[in-house]
This record gives structure tokens, sequence and C-alpha cells, in this order.
């Protein structure tokens, strides 16, 4: 009714200002809250009314509840202890789950459906429960079908004509003649170990005993189908019902526990835990296959002094030592995107052909160049400048190599020069001026290899050709050293 009818009835009615963004954020932290149940939580799209709904598959999770029923009432009293009024239904599809835990009166202190009886428990119900449109719904009970079971018995052409295929879809979800796929919130783990507390623990030995425990839970889990970890996430659940995640990530596959501990151990402030946990979930949410490797065989070194084949010297060097370990503390310490490597790219531009990645994110490196490769044949400079830098330079003949530039106020005097190297840029790249105008070769530059007399090895390419039609003239510019 309007506020001013309302007021009217009720002087003391308390309003207060409706906040839907607000209304979303706390039911998908209320989403993430009930993680500890199953990772296969959802929030609904839409609230209406005031009230939101969270779908739960705890397909395989109630008998840590001890039973379905467990684990509804411990969802219900929890919510309850936050100062939440919850109503909780269990049924065999989501459908039917859905119009119990709204209108059916059972659901207030949690109702479990047994399956196949969803026919006679929705049958009462008003229409709805099916999570029709208000004006469906009106106009159903207009031609006086106010309730689901009054649905039963008509046949689905006539209504599916004047009320569209949406009801007849929501009856076949709700009876499970139709699939009705539920997609979880946050993306469901690979693997995922849970610990919980009789009494709730706040001192750091605590928290660190329970995560190695966890630890050599879930390495021994992956290490049965011979994969290892790339990402992994500590979740843990407050007294005050927050949750705090702390995600990591390796270089490799791993299942070392010790190696995990370390990147979590350094970290575990954040969780803010002095609150009291209650809940820890370790939950693999990136993992890849670990290939064997080969393990050196200890023998011992023949008689008269010569070293056997494979075995190492003490004249021999040692190889080196394994960096994932400390790729990945560094990655996990400095963040993410601070510990990069490069990546070829498919293009020929210098500048163009690699770039710098997260080295979490970037693609190991393949073991053999492929044949089609963007890489040049030419030699290229170990060092390539940031920006090229324009020269001054001198050519006999337009098109040939500079017989002396002045790079950085000094004057450098060719002694050899080898080229050009010509290298064009991608077509879909070129500027919209250089389209407009029709210079197509523009930005086409000829690279040189040149030794000035004191044996400074550069770079240098020109930037345009002379016979280009209405170009600009062509430039120099310094890409790279070679010493």
């Amino acid at each position: 009714m309007p506020l001013a009818d309302a007021r009217a009835v009720e002087p003391a009615l308390a309003v207060r200002d409706a906040e839907p963004a607000a209304d979303r954020r706390a039911l998908d932290d209320l989403a993430d809250w009930c993680g500890r149940y199953t990772p296969w939580v959802a929030a609904e799209t839409e609230i209406a009314h005031g009230a939101g709904g969270l779908w739960l598959d705890v397909t395989g999770c109630s008998h840590l509840f001890g039973g379905e029923r467990g684990l509804l009432e411990d969802a219900i009293a929890r919510l309850a202890g936050f100062g939440i009024t919850a109503r909780g239904a269990l049924a065999d599809t989501p459908g039917a789950a859905w119009a119990l835990a709204r209108f059916e009166a059972r659901a207030a202190r949690g109702l479990v459906l047994p399956p196949g009886d969803a026919h006679a428990a929705l049958a009462d119900l008003p229409v709805a429960g099916l999570r029709l449109a208000p004006a469906t719904v009106s106009e159903l009970e207009r031609f006086g079908l106010s309730r689901i079971g009054s649905l039963y018995e008509i046949a689905r052409g006539p209504f599916v004509a004047r009320f569209g295929t949406l009801l007849a879809r929501r009856l076949d979800q709700a009876f499970g003649a139709l699939g009705e796929p539920i997609s979880p919130r946050r993306p469901v783990p690979e693997q995922r170990v849970r610990q919980a507390f009789a009494e709730p623990i706040a001192t750091e030995p605590a928290i660190a005993a329970a995560l190695r425990a966890l630890l050599v839970r879930l390495c021994a889990a992956l290490e049965r189908q011979g994969r290892g970890v790339r990402r992994l996430e500590l979740a843990v659940w407050r007294l005050d019902g927050a949750v705090r995640r702390l995600p990591v990530g390796t270089h490799r596959a791993v299942r070392d526990p010790a190696h995990l501990f370390r990147l979590l151990a350094e970290h575990l402030d954040t969780l803010d835990y002095p609150i009291g946990i209650e809940l820890m979930v370790l939950a693999a949410t990136v993992t890849e296959t670990v290939a064997a490797s080969q393990l050196a065989l200890a023998t011992s070194p023949p008689r008269g002094g010569e070293p056997a084949s494979g075995v190492q010297s003490a004249g021999q060097q040692a190889p080196p030592a394994d960096l994932a370990p400390l790729l990945d503390r560094l990655t996990n310490r400095l963040g993410s995107a601070r510990v990069t490597r490069p990546v070829a790219r498919a293009s020929h531009v210098p500048e163009r052909a690699q770039s710098l990645l997260p080295l979490l994110d970037a693609p190991p490196p393949a073991p053999v160049e492929p044949a089609e490769s963007f890489r040049s044949r030419a030699a290229r400079p170990p060092r390539l400048l940031a920006r090229p830098e324009p020269i001054e330079a001198m050519a006999l003949v337009p098109d040939d190599p500079p017989r002396q530039f002045r790079w950085r106020g000094r004057t450098h005097l060719v002694r050899r020069a080898e080229g050009p190297e010509r290298i064009a840029p991608e077509w879909w790249r070129r500027d919209q001026a250089a389209r407009a105008s029709g210079c197509r070769d523009t930005l086409t530059r000829d690279y040189y290899r040149i030794e000035d007399s004191e044996g400074g090895r550069f770079w240098v390419y020109r930037d345009g050709l002379y016979d280009a039609p209405a170009a600009p003239a062509p430039r120099w510019y310094l890409h790279g050293l070679f010493a």
C-alpha cells in the first residue's frame, strides 16, 4: 500500500529507504557463507519483496551434517543466530524445493521432501510457487486456477497457447521431467577438504596445525589422481559469520604439503583469525597432471677412479637448483602482476614480438619451436631499447644504409653495414590516417646492422619508403645495441 496509507494505519511505522544494491551484496555474502555446506551455491538473480533466496545442491554433502534434515536444521539455526529468519526445503528438484520453501508452512523449521512426493506436496500450493510472472499468476487466478494441483489434469496445448511455454516448462522442472541445472556462484573446485572444529580456534599454532593436516589430506588425494595444484584457496568461516579467503598460485603443478604451507603461512594474518574460526576449507581450484620424473640412482663409482656413465664425478658441475619454489614464493609475496615472463607473440614487428605476462598465467614454453614460427632468422640485438630513438642519418643513396648518424649528441661513422631486412606492419593495425590517405607503406621499416669506426654495433631502421606516393619523408631510428 502507499506509505501515507500505511502510516495512517500504524503511525509508529518505521520506514527505511530501500537499497537493492546493498541487498544484493548481502545475499552474495550469505551465499559465500553457505559454502560451508556445499560448494554448489547460487543466489537468485532477482530479489522480490525484500526476500532473497539461495540454491544449494547438497548432493553428496549431507552426510557431513548427520543427514539431509540435520544439514537443513543446522543452516536455519545458524542463520537465526545471525538475526536472519530463513525458511528451507529440500527436494529432489530445484523447482519443488523453491515452491515448498516459500509456500509450505512446515518450511519454517526445515522441510525434507521424500523422493517422488512432489506431485502430492505441490498440489495445494499457490501457482506463484512455479516462479511465474505476477501478471501470469493473476490471469491464472482469474480463470480459477489458483493452485498448482488444478493444472495437473489440463491438456498442455490450450494453456500453452494461452499462457506461453514457461508455465509448462516450470511444471516439468518441478516434477523432474525436465532438467534444471544450477550454475554455482563460484567455480566448483576440483578437490576440496574441510575441517570443522568442536570449539573455535583463534591462535596461530592451532591454525597452522589444522592447515598442515588439510594440506596432507589434499595432496594425498591429488597424488592418487596423478595431479598437482596450480591454484589453491584457503577459506575460513569466522564466528561473526564472515568468510575470509586466501588464494595462492604456483608456477607449476605441485603437491608438496611443506611448500604449499610456506606459501599460505606468509598471509595467515589477513584472515583476522583472533575473532575465532569454526570451519576451514582448503580447495584446489586449478590442477594439472604431474608428469613422472626419472629419479637419480645412487651408485658407487667403479674401481679405477673413472666415473661410471650417468654418475656425476667430483669435478663435474652440479645441475642448477629448481627455481619453481623460489618463483612461487616471490609471486605470492610480491603479487602475481609483479613477477612476469616474456611470451612470444605472432608478430614480426620487434616491439610487438613478445609481451610480459604474469608468471602464473603465462603458458609454459614450448619444448620445440613450431614449423610456422614468427621468429626472424636474422640476427637480433641482445638489447632492445624500450622505444626506438630518432637519429640523424646521412646516406649516399636514399635507399642505402647510412654512412654516418648522430645519436644522443654524438656522431658515429659507419664502417660496415648489413641489410636491409624489410618488416612491414600488420595490415589490421594500420592507423586511420594511413588508411584515409591510401598510403599503405608509410610504416614499412628497413632494418640495418651497422658497425661504427670504434667497433660499436647498432640496429637502426628507416621508417617509410622514398618511393611511396603522398607519404611523409622517411625517418631514421636506432632500435637496439649489439655490443
